[in-house]
């Protein structure tokens, strides 16, 4: 705990076999309370190795997509009790070792998430970041800046810290099940007008190292800038969508 304040890491894994250990011991369990991974039906051995190492565990018997695992993480860590809920993904892209930092930066009141950016450290394509995926992002951001009127480095990390208020506010529940759950996850968050702050987080990419492919890519990318303009609409009063809808719709 932080100053009382309840710790849990959400680990969506789906094939994180090669790369779940790894990850697991440079989280810093001095702070965590407690460390649930959910196995979106891997065909590896994902959930006989988080066991092994005393990894609370919940599997699905069929793949739900990575925002399904993500509504059962946030669903389970809430039933523990947790005040800080740090998104970490098992496949070792992402260093633990920020899990301090985000967890202070959240305890000190002036944030409500904390995202890891791999953008801030102007060194993404050194951690070996495909250089489509740098434009891409780059170019998300900046039409998703304008249209929500945001000042975020990026909007696709996968590396996110949430304090308890965040996830029982946002509806997060009506988000798709696919890779763009993140986006509109957070682009519910600043229409909620929640506080958002950002550290630089290094990042690796590797061959065991999960990422989506080109087409995938694509597929996201629209996704998001979908819900940029549903976003900026819904402000304006010319639609009204489900993932902006007060808590009484």
């Amino acid at each position: 705990m932080i100053k009382n304040k309840k710790i849990v890491v959400v680990m969506p894994a789906y094939n994180a076999a090669k790369t779940l250990e790894t990850t697991y011991r440079e989280i810093p369990l001095d702070i965590v309370d407690e460390v649930l991974l959910v196995d979106d039906a891997s065909t590896d051995e994902t959930s006989k190795i988080a066991a092994s190492l005393n990894i609370k565990l919940i599997v699905h018997a069929k793949n739900l997509g990575y925002g399904g695992n993500q509504k059962t993480c946030y669903t389970e860590a809430l039933k523990t009790g947790a005040d800080i809920i740090i998104m970490l993904h098992p496949d070792y892209q992402y260093t633990p070792k920020l899990i301090g930092a985000m967890s202070y930066l959240l305890e000190s009141g002036e944030f409500d998430i904390v995202l890891g950016s791999r953008i801030l450290g102007g060194k993404a394509t050194n951690g070996g970041m495909p250089q489509y995926k740098y434009i891409f992002n780059r170019i998300l951001t900046l039409f998703q800046n304008i249209l929500m009127r945001a000042k975020l480095s990026e909007y696709h990390t996968g590396y996110r810290a949430y304090t308890k208020e965040v996830l029982q506010t946002i509806h997060w529940q009506k988000n798709s099940d696919d890779f763009v759950f993140d986006n509109q996850f957070l682009s519910q968050a600043i229409f909620a007008n929640f506080r958002i702050g950002e550290i630089t987080c290094p990042t690796r990419y590797f061959k065991e190292a999960s990422s989506i492919n080109f087409s995938r890519s694509v597929k996201y990318g629209i996704g998001c800038l979908h819900t940029a303009v549903i976003f900026r609409l819904h402000k304006m009063g010319l639609y009204k969508s489900k993932l902006f809808a007060s808590p009484k719709q």
